[in-house]
């Protein structure tokens, strides 16, 4: 969560941290979550507690109410349940398989890489740095030729 903090002071203020089920610490999402020192709002966590299949139902596809509001006696994982099991949260959590995944599917697929060949820490974050700019590279070139050739993207406004 010490990224949380790196990031605040760049961007001003973060709204709502996404994480994954393999990430969750009720310690470190309640230290988030404390207010600032500088008065500015907390950011509030969501996080996957159960891990969701790929393939959805027909339940999965229909409307669904909000959940009734947990007692105070809850646990830390029926709270975090709660939240992304409400409407609001939904779509919060929706919004990370559109912009993060596809990166991660891109790095795996397209780029191939899979796995660190090397070991230690300052190692495998000058890999994964050059992995990032091996991805922004590809799609900085992808970029520039759509606007050369005067080609609309799918997604652009």
């Amino acid at each position: 969560m010490k990224k949380v903090r790196a990031i605040d002071p760049v961007i001003q203020s973060v709204g709502t941290v996404l994480i994954d089920s393999g990430f969750v610490s009720g310690a470190a999402i309640q230290e988030v979550e404390r207010s600032r020192e500088d008065g500015g709002a907390a950011p509030v966590v969501l996080a996957a507690i159960k891990r969701e299949h790929h393939h959805r139902s027909v339940a999965d596809l229909e409307k669904k109410e909000d959940p009734p509001a947990l007692g105070e006696e809850a646990s830390f994982s029926e709270k975090m349940a709660h939240r992304v099991a409400t409407k609001e949260g939904r779509a919060r959590y929706k919004q990370r398989q559109q912009t993060i995944e596809p990166v991660f599917g891109i790095i795996k697929e397209a780029i191939g890489f899979r796995r660190f060949s090397l070991q230690g820490q300052g190692k495998v974050a000058l890999e994964w740095t050059l992995v990032c700019v091996s991805y922004n590279l590809r799609r900085l070139h992808r970029l520039v030729n759509i606007k050369t050739q005067n080609i609309t993207p799918a997604w652009s406004c």
